[in-house]
């Protein structure tokens, strides 16, 4: 394996960052929220989700009356950084802060902006969650391993979105879903999925319902829990068609975990790859095409060809 390889796709121990992985979800999800109270309903929840810039993680512009403005975790310089439309900023670090006091920092540097913003102070979506401003529990903040996190989103980001481009029918943006702490890419068939039966942790079963209303193939990277408590890729169909979870994958390192109900791709498998990006997309494709192959989606209708830098589209 080359040396760039080993540089770009860096190691990520789940044990070694667990409680800055804990504390920077539940900072995510306060930044997120804020993002959520003001952003009129977008389908599949897309309004509410946090992207991938050449620093960390934004809101983007977020409504505010007249103006906009948008909220970053930088992962280079570990800040939190608010920005409006009108040119004024505020920022401050991330390092020493709890929940409890990183939610205070955030809402008074809204308020010194004059953004008037009030959110679900409960997290969703793990497992004795407590109230924001009481959580003092988590306050852990390591900028190398931070760091680390960042360069694999930005891979991922990158490869996610070039594996989007081979694909003409509804899509989501690469996008990341502060609940589950995931980067996530999703294509749909186009045909409406049976109801979802809601269930998820800590989040109403109206917005899962709403999520899960058309007939999906989803793919993402998150830093791994629970089943599978290490870094991985995950790919998965809803509803889940006959014959999808037996289909052969690639790679060789891909396999289904009957716990989870999905595909998985170690990261470390990636990591380790001869060729990290073609791994990933050979794991992207193969599971996409499980997916496709097993409920009958119309693929000629919904395929091209991966896009490619300044070269037009045939039709």
């Amino acid at each position: 394996m080359s040396g760039i390889a080993q540089i770009s796709w860096p190691e990520l121990p789940t044990a070694a960052w667990r409680d800055t992985y804990a504390t920077l979800h539940l900072w995510t999800q306060i930044v997120g929220k804020i993002r959520l109270a003001r952003s009129p309903w977008l389908n599949h929840s897309w309004h509410v989700a946090l992207y991938v810039t050449a620093r960390g993680l934004t809101t983007s512009p977020v409504p505010d009356d007249g103006r906009t403005f948008q909220i970053e975790l930088d992962f280079i310089d570990h800040v939190l950084r608010i920005s409006s439309s009108d040119g004024q900023q505020r920022q401050f670090a991330l390092a020493g802060h709890s929940v409890a006091s990183f939610h205070a920092a955030i809402m008074a540097a809204l308020k010194d902006l004059a953004i008037h913003v009030v959110i679900d102070e409960m997290p969703n979506e793990v497992p004795a969650p407590i109230r924001f401003p009481e959580d003092d529990k988590h306050a852990s903040y390591d900028p190398a391993a931070v760091r680390r996190f960042f360069q694999i989103l930005g891979n991922a980001d990158r490869v996610f979105r070039q594996f989007r481009t081979g694909f003409l029918g509804k899509a989501s943006p690469v996008h990341f879903f502060w609940g589950s702490f995931d980067l996530a890419v999703t294509r749909f068939s186009g045909r409406r999925a049976p109801r979802h039966p809601g269930g998820v942790p800590n989040l109403p079963d109206a917005v899962a319902c709403e999520a899960y209303s058309h007939e999906e193939s989803s793919a993402g990277f998150w830093p791994g829990s629970g089943a599978v408590d290490y870094p991985a890729f995950y790919s998965y169909s809803y509803p889940e068609p006959r014959g999808f979870r037996t289909t052969q994958v690639r790679p060789d390192a891909a396999f289904f975990s009957e716990a989870l109900g999905e595909f998985i791709l170690p990261y470390d498998a990636v990591r380790t790859a001869e060729n990290p990006d073609k791994a990933l997309l050979d794991f992207l494709q193969s599971t996409y095409e499980a997916a496709a192959i097993s409920a009958k989606w119309d693929r000629e209708a919904l395929e091209c060809s991966p896009g490619q830098p300044r070269v037009v589209r045939e039709i």
